[in-house]
């Protein structure tokens, strides 16, 4: 079985996507046969740390792989077409207009020499045939509607001329502009302070129930996902470890990554500095080198609970009950 429902209206339904880098090191197996899948409307948090291939998987989703990587095996149903045989002629038209992203850094995301009303206003012409008017226009809208003051006054500026939050607003009123079906959050709130972290966060909370869009948010942390996500999926090493409801996977997580996780998630009953202050849980050892992965379970070297077999092979993403799946042989 595969960590995806069965039905038939999924919007985005990803399965046995397979992403090597060729680089002159080796081969990095960066994604190794994940699937996944989203209804319309639907969150799903991609969880995991640094290096666990989930924002190489959602750079799959738009074709924008970077050099020296390539999908090499999988399918990407997106509103019932394969995107993996389409051209970049045809990827164009869905890149903006059906799925839109918000960067992890808005300063490297949004072009230097160019005002933002060039921008933003670009995309319009482009995919909607608005002439420059109607784009300001439309353009000045969605600035307000993300809570940026004088929005007409803002289409001249220039990102440079912007805070890091105001830059990251910029970025999603850029995402939303053509009403996509889905919306990839790639760390959206990595570079900024908590305070400005908690208010795109709680604004791309409410634009997704207010355009009625599905979001892919990729993060790190838990903790970023347990007010947003409807399922979250946890990723190590290329694969796939747990995928469940995110009411299943803070309260019966049965993987132990998932686990490993959740305890170094900051809890606001313990104190962390001063007299008797408690240490920062963090999850063991390293995430391992993707050219010469592990044998057997790629997180047995880490895992707390394993076993001789662990490391003899792969264990396969199976349900332990009703849209629950797990990939470990203690499950």
């Amino acid at each position: 079985m595969t960590a995806t429902t069965t039905q038939t209206d999924l919007l985005l339904h990803v399965t046995g996507l397979q992403i090597h880098f060729f680089t002159g090191a080796g081969i990095v197996k960066a994604v190794d046969r994940v699937d996944f899948g989203l209804k319309p409307g639907e969150t799903l948090g991609l969880v995991g740390e640094s290096g666990s291939g989930k924002t190489i998987s959602s750079l799959a989703l738009l074709k924008l792989i970077p050099r020296p990587g390539k999908i090499l095996a999988g399918r990407i149903i997106f509103e019932n077409e394969d995107l993996i045989p389409k051209k970049e002629s045809e990827m164009i038209k869905v890149r903006g207009k059906k799925i839109a992203m918000v960067f992890q850094n808005p300063a490297f995301s949004l072009n230097p020499i160019y005002s933002i009303g060039e921008q933003l206003g670009e995309i319009l012409m482009w995919h909607e045939k608005l002439n420059k008017k109607e784009a300001n226009e439309k353009t000045a809208e969605f600035l307000n509607l993300v809570g940026i003051t004088d929005p007409v006054g803002r289409l001249k500026q220039f990102p440079h001329e912007l805070s890091g939050g105001m830059k990251q607003r910029v970025c999603i009123a850029r995402a939303l502009l053509c009403n996509p079906s889905l919306v990839l959050a790639d760390e959206p709130t990595t570079n900024l302070d908590v305070t400005i972290q908690a208010q795109i966060l709680e604004l791309l909370s409410s634009l997704k129930k207010r355009f009625n869009m599905a979001m892919i948010l990729v993060t790190h942390d838990l903790g970023v996902v347990a007010n947003m996500a409807d399922r979250i999926t946890v990723m190590y090493a290329g694969r796939i470890c747990e995928s469940a409801t995110a009411k299943i996977i803070f309260e019966n997580p049965a993987h132990p990554y998932t686990m490993a996780l959740l305890q170094t998630i900051p809890r606001v009953d313990k104190s962390y500095t001063g007299l008797g202050a408690k240490r920062l849980t963090v999850v063991p050892g390293r995430i391992p080198n993707l050219i010469h992965p592990p044998s057997g379970c790629r997180f047995h070297p880490r895992c707390s609970e394993a076993e001789k077999g662990c490391s003899q092979a792969i264990p396969d993403l199976k349900a332990i009950e009703d849209g629950h799946f797990v990939s470990c042989w203690r499950r």
